[in-house]
């Protein structure tokens, strides 16, 4: 009786590191980040990572592949934005042996059609070219982008949050958040995670009193968690915007950011 010799190799499995807490970003050029950052935006601790998502020779930078979380976080040119200072937040509340990384993917004057899996490419089809162009440093699917990286992040540590901003361009759109819902569900289910599982945390839009052309939206923004009871809305009051009445100063988006950590800490207070 012959023996066959059965030969295999198994695959280097890269470990998930339960203390790499990592958070989605995405929206509009608030989440992108508008603001010239400032030389204390550069500095930063080494926990706080960001996961590159297109190639920036400019910052020697590969898609793919973690960082320093030093400004700029979303493209090659451009600013401050939530995320910063979400994770600054976060770090200096948490135990030092916890990181945090994030992943951002955010256009610029787009609506949150850009981000239903479904319905993108008609949408980006009769968009303006401007905003053609930002999609197209994405491969033409910023979405398709996101759940990339944050499927390669899995791989390093364990998805804890998505963090939204985007609305300027959706303003008295009263499905809205039934729209912010189905991109939620969506990337849930792409990420293999259970549904209502993450936390969403999606900030206002430049307030009434800051001169926020879009403010309005923030009554519609304030119903999300009717509709998505894993929601919580972070409030925009008092952080300081610029005179084109859309955006943040580098300070509001300090603010901000800080906001969107300190809700962060309290839902990962209460698991």
């Amino acid at each position: 009786m012959g023996f066959v010799l059965i030969s295999f190799t198994i695959g280097k499995l890269q470990a998930q590191d339960e203390n790499f807490y990592i958070f989605l970003s995405f929206g509009q050029s608030n989440m992108e980040g508008h603001a010239k950052f400032e030389e204390i935006d550069t500095v930063v601790d080494d926990r706080f990572q960001v996961l590159q998502t297109v190639d920036c020779e400019n910052l020697d930078r590969v898609k793919g592949n973690w960082y320093p979380a030093a400004a700029p976080l979303t493209r090659c040119y451009t600013g401050l934005g939530p995320s910063d200072y979400f994770g600054r937040t976060l770090l200096d509340n948490l135990p030092e042996h916890i990181k945090v990384g994030v992943i951002n993917v955010s256009v610029g004057g787009t609506k949150i059609e850009l981000f239903q899996k479904d319905n993108y490419q008609s949408y980006v089809a009769t968009a303006p070219g401007w905003l053609q162009n930002m999609v197209e440093e994405y491969d033409g699917d910023p979405y398709g982008r996101l759940i990339e990286m944050a499927k390669l992040a899995q791989q390093h540590g364990v998805i804890k949050g998505i963090l939204l901003h985007q609305g300027e361009s959706n303003t008295g759109d009263q499905t809205w958040p039934t729209k912010v819902k189905g991109v939620y569900d969506t990337m849930l289910s792409d990420l293999g995670l259970n549904p209502n599982s993450l936390p969403l945390l999606a900030g206002e839009m430049v307030s009434e009193a800051q001169g926020g052309k879009c403010a309005s939206m923030n009554d519609i923004i304030k119903t999300l968690p009717e509709v998505l009871p894993t929601a919580h809305v972070i409030s925009s009051e008092d952080c300081e915007a610029v005179d084109d009445g859309l955006h943040f100063s580098a300070a509001g988006y300090r603010e901000l950011g800080r906001r969107y950590g300190i809700k962060m800490l309290e839902i990962l207070n209460k698991d």
